[in-house]
């Protein structure tokens, strides 16, 4: 966004729908000002209801409003082209990146959070909607390194029924990634984990959420795009099974050459082709 839209915006999370409207505004921004709510919204691709709320969520009484605010901005500011917009998303995405990187100067949090789920079998991890993805990478690689993790994914009575297995199995803690929005039924979830006895570490955007957990593990989303970026809270997913690696480093290394041993005798990976051979680039095989 630009300057003035950067302070209309601050602080104020929009919705995918709202964030089609920002960047509209932002790219044509000379052109928009003098748009009708309707001509606005056929131009950015959503309904003039929409953009009405868009304005309003901004504390405007209406788009009018809205836009007799955004007029000095022609004046006072020029629109970034496309690709610098792009850019700036990602400078956003590097800036998360250090916000965690920083906080990781103290890891005893983190180490003490992986010994507790390197112990724990066995071991459930939760995301629902937007957060299964992320849930889901987490699960693929602890199973490298711990021997019974079970992800869940799939809300209503098959998620009450898989946190009520784990508890009755042996599991102390629930691994929850609860990104925005947080679905309700998440938050429910997480509540019922906790019911049953469970301890739950949730990885999320920001450590003011509405919901409680044992450990909050808060790393930024971006917000520059269409649509949040999870690299930060990825990045730390990926340091928390670091953690729990080395919170059981022989069990860590046992299970590493096995799944080695495994996936050569099923052939599941495609090593990439060699260079050919040269008089000045031989190899030996």
């Amino acid at each position: 966004m630009g300057e003035g839209l950067d302070r209309l915006l601050e602080g104020r999370r929009l919705s995918p729908v709202q964030r089609r409207i920002a960047r509209y505004l932002n790219d044509h921004l000379a052109e928009a000002v003098f748009l009708s709510s309707v001509e606005l919204a056929e131009r950015a691709g959503v309904s003039q209801p929409s953009v009405t709320r868009f304005a309003t969520s901004l504390g405007f009484a209406g788009y009018p409003e809205l836009r007799q605010a955004l007029r000095p901005f022609v004046v006072s500011e020029r629109p970034l082209s496309r690709a610098n917009d792009l850019q700036t998303a990602i400078d956003a995405e590097i800036e998360n990146l250090r916000n965690v990187r920083d906080r990781l100067a103290d890891p005893s949090v983190i180490a003490e959070l992986g010994a507790a789920l390197a112990g724990c079998e066995p071991l459930p991890v939760l995301g629902l909607r937007v957060s299964s993805g992320l849930a889901t990478t987490f699960a693929y690689f602890a199973r490298r390194i711990h021997p019974d993790v079970r992800l869940l994914t799939h809300g209503g009575s098959e998620l009450a029924d898989g946190l009520d297995a784990a508890r009755r199995a042996g599991a102390g803690w629930l691994v929850a990634v609860v990104l925005p929005r947080y679905p309700a039924e998440a938050v429910r979830a997480l509540r019922g984990a906790r019911e049953l006895g469970l301890r739950t570490a949730v990885i999320t955007d920001r450590r003011d959420v509405p919901f409680e957990a044992d450990v909050i593990l808060d790393a930024p989303v971006g917000e520059r795009l269409v649509f949040d970026a999870h690299t930060a809270p990825l990045a730390l997913a990926m340091v928390l099974v670091e953690a729990m690696a080395d919170a059981a480093p022989l069990r860590t290394q046992a299970r590493l050459e096995e799944y080695e041993r495994m996936i050569d005798r099923a052939g599941v990976f495609t090593e990439a082709a060699s260079p050919p051979a040269s008089a000045g680039n031989a190899r030996t095989r």
